[in-house]
């Protein structure tokens, strides 16, 4: 309970702080404590994480009210609890704190940050968009299952390596042969890495947000869990209803038509304004090397003069 109480102690003198000696750095302070307070009550919303959260309040509140009633063995036994909370935390939050620590990663200034400038072949581009295109909507009317997975800046590395490597061109026959029941690649998801079919019949995990319909099947779920991890899209047919699917950023949006299909995949295959520019990481490389050069050659200058 000693440590629970100097933290509520430090809160208070900050507060303190705050309202006696108003300083800058005490209202920085307080607002970066609000915005990751926000964050992790929003990252924890609609999972099995809120329950926990709930649980972690009540068992405090237990520890506060037993150490001021001054039951002695509850009291102690809450306050070892609390002592090894924080690796508690780290395991049982593990799942939570990877997928924060990934949206971070996948954030918009850490792309802007990172990303790097790629050559797109429009004319290639476009042709895979329609032969995408036309894989779909021929799957839909046949009411063929499909889930094809674009990967994007996070690596899809380990999901492609429990399925079979096809790393093949994209093509409107070959999609359609892949998902065509009671094929051996059938069953599982296709991976479409950098304009080619990598590999086919992967193992996704499934989404655990209990919210999602249940008229959604496990297809659905799972390409919903792969979009929740990481920031790749996915396209689901349905082989009951034969309805196209996107799933995107752990939403799923129904009901996709050739055009909307078209207008999606174009702007995965030619990102141009995502991609428009150099990184701020590589213009600060960039001005380095350009530096060190004129550097370089003003040495080589004063040598030749002496």
């Amino acid at each position: 309970m000693v440590q629970i109480q100097a933290f509520f102690a430090q809160i208070g003198a900050l507060f303190v702080n705050l309202f006696e000696r108003p300083d800058w750095r005490n209202v920085v302070d307080i607002a970066l404590l609000a915005i990751l307070i926000y964050s992790l009550i929003k990252l924890g919303m609609h999972t099995r994480a809120n329950s926990l959260f709930k649980g972690i309040v009540l068992v405090l509140l237990l520890a506060w009210l037993a150490d001021a009633l001054q039951i002695s063995a509850v009291s102690w036994l809450l306050q070892q609890v609390i002592n090894t909370g924080v690796l508690v935390l780290v395991i049982v939050f593990q799942p939570e704190l990877r997928r924060a620590l990934d949206q971070l990663g996948r954030s918009k200034w850490t792309r802007q940050m990172f990303a790097t400038q790629k050559k797109v072949d429009t004319n290639r581009a476009d042709r895979d968009v329609a032969e995408i295109v036309r894989a779909l909507n021929n799957m839909s009317r046949k009411k063929i299952g499909a889930l094809i997975v674009f990967e994007r800046s996070t690596g899809l590395g380990d999901v492609i390596e429990s399925g079979t490597v096809v790393d093949a061109e994209i093509s409107d026959p070959l999609i359609e042969n892949i998902f065509e029941p009671n094929t051996p690649l059938h069953d599982g998801a296709m991976i479409i890495r950098d304009g080619r079919i990598e590999a086919a019949a992967c193992i996704l995990q499934l989404s655990e947000n209990y919210t999602i319909s249940r008229e959604l099947g496990t297809r659905h779920r799972a390409a919903i869990g792969i979009t929740e991890a990481t920031d790749a899209v996915s396209l689901i047919v349905s082989e009951e209803t034969g309805i196209i699917s996107m799933a995107r950023d752990g939403k799923l949006t129904r009901y996709l038509d050739a055009k909307s299909l078209t207008i999606l995949l174009t702007e995965l295959f030619r990102p141009t304004q995502r991609r428009s520019g150099p990184s701020w990481v590589s213009s600060v490389s960039e001005r380095l090397s350009g530096m060190s050069s004129r550097l370089g050659n003003r040495g080589k200058g004063d040598a030749h003069e002496e």
